[in-house]
């Protein structure tokens, strides 16, 4: 569904990367260097990275390899990243859209793969303010598409999964949230092949309307 559609919902559980933040460039200098040391196809390493936490991305694109490597690789790729802020800038619309929910006391959380450095250092380079709540890579034990950084934000706001909206824009996130037994925004040009309940452009297409002890979301 891509027409304008109305979601009523008691808290949002935003990801970061792709659907606040558009670190796409970082992103794509990073994975492929990561990509040519290991003699793989850049394009292919991009179709499966975005959204999951590297070690994930890093089991799928090289079977067999020790997960003890995999977790050593990332923590070196993590750092990688948040030492290069170049072309991180805000997604249209998330910076109005995080104000909003603030100042309207709309309960909402942080679900990112990246961990407390890369989140933090991400959203200050895109002029973001923080939700009091996030859920990080070190707040999890599995990676998305595995729904339990989304089930842990809706615990820590007090608030039944499907009660929450996720705005997502990765294939992973979306099962992600998915699985969650949530309802999923899709946001940008990835979202719309993952089957979200509803797809936006950006974050100027969504309107939050504070109604009857929740949130109604004015979508597309």
């Amino acid at each position: 569904m891509t027409a304008t559609a109305v979601l009523t919902a008691c808290a949002l559980l935003l990801d970061m990367d792709g659907t606040l933040v558009n670190s796409d460039a970082v992103v794509e200098r990073i994975w492929r260097r990561w990509a040519d040391r290991h003699g793989l196809d850049g394009d292919e390493v991009m179709k499966v990275v975005h959204g999951r936490q590297g070690y994930a991305s890093m089991a799928l694109l090289l079977p067999g390899r020790p997960m003890a490597q995999n977790h050593a690789e990332n923590a070196r790729m993590l750092a990688e990243e948040t030492a290069d802020m170049e072309g991180v800038v805000a997604i249209p619309g998330a910076g109005e859209f995080l104000s909003g929910l603030r100042a309207s006391s709309v309960p909402h959380a942080l679900v990112t793969s990246a961990d407390v450095a890369l989140s933090t250092a991400r959203m200050a380079a895109a002029g973001l303010a923080l939700p009091d709540v996030r859920v990080t890579a070190e707040s999890v034990g599995a990676s998305k598409p595995d729904p339990e950084g989304f089930l842990k934000g809706a615990a820590e706001l007090g608030v039944a999964p499907a009660d929450c909206v996720v705005f997502e824009d990765s294939g992973a996130g979306i099962q992600a949230g998915r699985s969650a037994g949530m309802r999923v925004v899709g946001v940008g040009p990835r979202a719309g092949f993952h089957g979200p309940d509803v797809v936006v452009r950006d974050l100027t297409q969504v309107r939050v309307e504070v109604a009857d002890g929740g949130v109604r979301l004015h979508v597309g």
